[in-house]
């Protein structure tokens, strides 16, 4: 059964909601996710602000900001069209592209506590359509997006600051971890605007079939943090 979409938001509605769902502060655990940059920096692989940029640059534009990015803009159509199928599609597709248990952790577990934090405090039938039809582990971008497009927030916008969220949040991770002072950080997220402005374009026209993950260091990081002796975060 198809559900009804509400109109598009004001820029005011769109930018308050955007801004609630995707701080810091919005209770979804992001802070105790690194994303494997734990691992990266006891490596040696990233050791200062620069290092973090180049790190940081290859998970926007050619790993799971990528990949994250093309499900968001997929489920998102979805749930504007009210294709059931597709949204099914989708959400099956975000559970199971995880290149390892950690990363799977951290967006579904994310996906999760965003779904039921938002079903509680801005309800939309696109959400609770989103879990009739998908009772698996429900990845963080497909979430996001359900919301946004039940919400009437446009895509574009709504994208760019998934994408923001997701690269502030390992920023915040690599400042805490390398350490970096606050400037430092500030400065990493600037220099990540043009890496986040690209992968949000080539997302609004890639195709599902087109998903790929090219960050292979990243992901045996990842892998190699499952094991690692002392750690702050769960991925």
């Amino acid at each position: 059964m198809a559900t009804a979409i509400p109109m598009a938001m004001t820029e005011a509605g769109t930018l308050y909601r955007l801004l609630a769902w995707l701080s810091p502060g919005y209770p979804v655990g992001a802070f105790s996710y690194s994303h494997g940059l734990e691992s990266a920096i006891e490596a040696g692989f990233v050791r200062d602000a620069a290092s973090l940029i180049l790190w940081l640059e290859d998970i926007v534009t050619a790993g799971a900001g990528a990949s994250d990015a093309t499900l968001f803009a997929h489920a998102h159509r979805a749930v504007e069209a009210a294709d059931d199928a597709a949204l099914q599609a989708v959400a099956e597709l975000a559970a199971a592209f995880q290149p390892t248990a950690e990363l799977a952790l951290e967006s579904t577990g994310q996906g999760a506590a965003f779904a039921l934090v938002t079903a509680a405090s801005w309800p939309c039938p696109a959400l609770t359509r989103l879990q009739a039809l998908w009772p698996g582990p429900l990845a963080y971008p497909v979430a996001v997006a359900t919301a946004a497009a039940g919400h009437g927030l446009p895509l574009s916008v709504s994208l760019h600051a998934y994408l923001h969220g997701f690269a502030a949040n390992l920023v915040s991770a690599g400042v805490r971890l390398i350490p970096l002072g606050q400037t430092d950080g500030q400065r990493v997220i600037a220099a990540l605007e043009p890496a986040i402005a690209a992968t949000a374009e080539t997302a609004l026209v890639a195709e599902l079939d087109q998903l790929a993950g090219n960050t292979l260091l990243n992901d045996w990081c990842a892998m190699r943090h499952e094991t690692q002796y002392t750690r702050l975060f769960r991925s």
